[in-house]
This record gives C-alpha cells, sequence and structure tokens, in this order.
C-alpha cells in the first residue's frame, strides 16, 4: 500500500500487485520475518478494496494538480501471486479461494524446451536433482541468499581456479561491481582482483584464527560465483554459440518446487499439467505448496540461530520471538484453513504435517 499509495500521489496507478514466496522460490530470496504465503494472501484478498480506494484517491489529486484526465472509477487493479506452485489444485484454489487473477509457475518451465534456453547437460542435471539437492546458497554477489542447485558445471571451473590459486572470476561485465569495500568505482565480490584483496587480508590475521575458523573464513571468501556470465551461459551452449574469455560454467537458479519434477516435457504436456489435463509429476509424495514454505522458513529460523556467533542482545532475541511468534500464526491460519476445505485431496495428511512444525517451531530455543 505504501509502494501503490507513493506512485499515486505522482499521479500513477500500479496496475498490478504480484505476491512472492519469500523462500520457496527461484533465484534470489528475500524471507519474511516469518510471514507465510496464505496469510499474506488473505490479506490481500480482505483488503483488495482499501488498496484500489486509497491509491485512487490520492491518483484523483495528484492529476488535479497536474490538470490531467480524471478516471470517473478506479482502474483496473490485479492480484497475482507465484512461489513454489506444482499441481492444479494449488493453480486453482489460489485462484478461487483467494480471488486472484492469475498464478504464475516458474521453475518447472526450466525443464520446458520450447520455453527456455537450457544446456542438455543442465536441463538434465535438474531432471535427476532431488530434494536434498536444491538449496539456499550464498554465492550471489549481492549479498542476497541465492536458491540454487548442486552439481552445475560452475562449481567445477570455480573449484578449479581455487585449486590452481586462482579464485575468482576475471569479471568481464561488472554488472554486479557493486561493492565499495575497496574500490570507489565498485568491485564484484565474485571477482579475483577483490578475492585476491580480502584473501590477502585474511593472511594477515591467519595468527588470530584457529585453522579450522581460517579455512571457513577463506570458503566464505570463494563462495561468490559470477552471475553475469554463468546465467547467460546455458543459453550460448543450448544455441551452440562461442563462449568467448575465462571459463565460468553455468548458474541455474531454480526454486526447490522443481525437486518434483523429474522429467523433459513439452510446452502442452506443462500446460495441460497446469490445468490438470494430465500430470507430469511422478513424486506421490510432494508437499502442499503452503508446507513446503512453511519447513523452509522453520529451517531459516533454525539455522539463523545456529549460525549466529555474536554476543546475543535482547535485540536480537526479540527478533526471533517475533519471527516464531508469526510462524505459529501463520500455521494456526492454515490449520483453519485446511479444516474449512476439502478442495486438497491429502488435507488430513497436510494437517499432520502442520501439527508437526507446530510442535517444532514451539521447541526452538534461543
Amino acid at each position: 500500500m505504501i509502494q501503490g499509495n507513493f506512485l499515486a500521489k505522482k499521479g500513477l496507478w500500479v496496475s498490478e500487485y504480484r505476491i512472492e514466496s519469500g523462500l520457496n522460490c527461484g533465484g534470489h530470496a528475500f524471507a519474511t520475518d516469518g510471514f507465510l504465503l496464505g496469510p499474506i494472501l488473505e490479506e490481500f484478498k480482505t483488503k483488495k478494496e482499501q488498496l484500489i480506494q486509497s491509491a485512487h484517491e490520492l491518483m484523483i489529486k495528484a492529476l488535479e494538480i497536474k490538470n490531467l484526465p480524471i478516471p470517473l472509477q478506479p482502474l483496473e487493479l490485479k492480484i497475482t501471486a507465484q512461489g513454489g506452485v506444482g499441481t492444479a489444485e494449488e493453480h486453482e484454489f489460489l485462484l478461487d479461494y483467494y480471488k486472484l487473477d492469475s498464478i504464475g509457475w516458474g521453475s518447472p518451465f526450466l525443464l520446458v524446451p520450447e520455453a527456455t534456453s537450457v544446456d542438455d547437460e543442465t536441463r538434465n542435471l535438474l531432471a535427476n536433482a532431488k530434494e536434498d539437492d536444491f538449496y539456499l546458497s550464498n554465492i550471489s554477489p549481492l549479498g542476497v541468499p541465492f536458491n540454487t542447485v548442486k552439481g552445475m558445471s560452475n562449481d567445477f571451473w570455480k573449484q578449479k581456479r581455487i585449486d590452481d590459486n586462482k579464485a575468482g572470476s576475471s569479471c568481464p561485465k561488472k554488472f554486479l561491481a557493486l561493492s565499495k569495500e575497496y574500490d570507489t568505482q565498485g568491485m564484484c565480490t565474485a571477482s579475483k582482483k577483490y578475492q585476491d584483496v580480502k584473501l590477502a587480508e585474511l593472511e594477515q590475521q591467519k595468527n588470530d584464527f584457529s585453522n579450522e575458523v581460517f579455512e571457513q573464513q577463506k570458503s566464505k571468501i570463494f563462495e561468490k560465483s559470477c552471475l553475469c556470465v554463468g546465467l547467460a551461459n546455458s543459453s550460448y551452449l543450448e544455441n551452440k554459440m562461442e563462449i568467448k574469455g575465462q571459463q565460468q560454467g553455468v548458474v541455474v537458479c531454480p526454486g526447490p518446487n522443481l525437486a518434483y519434477f523429474d522429467k523433459v516435457v513439452s510446452l502442452a504436456e506443462m500446460v495441460k499439467h497446469i490445468y490438470g489435463n494430465v500430470t507430469v509429476i511422478t513424486d506421490v509424495n510432494r508437499p502442499n505448496m503452503f508446507v513446503k514454505e512453511l519447513g523452509m522458513y522453520v529451517d531459516h529460523l533454525k539455522n539463523d540461530i545456529l549460525s549466529f556467533s555474536g554476543e546475543t542482545s535482547t535485540a536480537k532475541i526479540k527478533k526471533w520471538k517475533s519471527f516464531q511468534d508469526n510462524l505459529l500464526q501463520g500455521i494456526e491460519y492454515y490449520e483453519s484453513l485446511f479444516r474449512s476445505t476439502l478442495i486438497f485431496k491429502n488435507t488430513l495428511q497436510i494437517i499432520n504435517q502442520l501439527h508437526f512444525y507446530k510442535e517444532e517451531v514451539k521447541q526452538i530455543e534461543f
């Protein structure tokens, strides 16, 4: 609402609000403070008219000041969503229950050659990857968690440079050369230039660390990947185009939902799957999209607590407690939701999984 109203005050109308899962998505992941997708969609559903009227009134005032034509009625405003949708059941439920205008599907189309440009090696990797192969990484130079998959060719070439004492990318494009830590012009944290400086700095502090901690710090420097080249290489390889410069391999950023799609399919087959005419998923144990996201948020909170190495402050404990409370409120919302609807065939299983996560969240200590 803040964003929409800000633009409305300038006479601009936002015609679509897209809600995406904070963690159950592809590419960069922006976790909420424990607010789950279902409750967020519920709020958009119940407050849509408030969103429309607020922006409409502000836009009218702005247009009057600019002496521009004023619409008699609020303009069209769509609410759409994406993030981990994988079955026709989920697709229809989001449309019908939350009154959404459309649903986005992303990662499954990486297995559709007609829709995405992916080389054969990477596509086969994605088709054969299991749940444990998809993970939230720190490879992005932007410093934002990045969903990816184990076994990318970029991992091989990155490790080879490390083994040859030539860690880091040549950074030919410099699109992400944004760090001003050592250069006011900006350096990419995945570049050799940056990593050389960072490594030299670490070497000077070597005596301050145990060998284990020292190696961990080195790994943090080396884990960044060149996304500018890596994300584009797949298209070059598929189209048999020459790749110039340093060998980077391929970076790909699927969401964890792709773990349940295990074969290359045609565009027609995928569309039929979306609308329930066929199914291209063979894994009968695929969790409901809401349950999957919930599990990811529980893991996110636990990992945040375990990886915290500083002195625990009152503010930090308060933030973790708020995250925990938000998760519990979200679980209660889902329990009420799934008891009141029978649209999903495995509703009983979903309710049992919610109970499991509720107990797990309650036991988290900080």
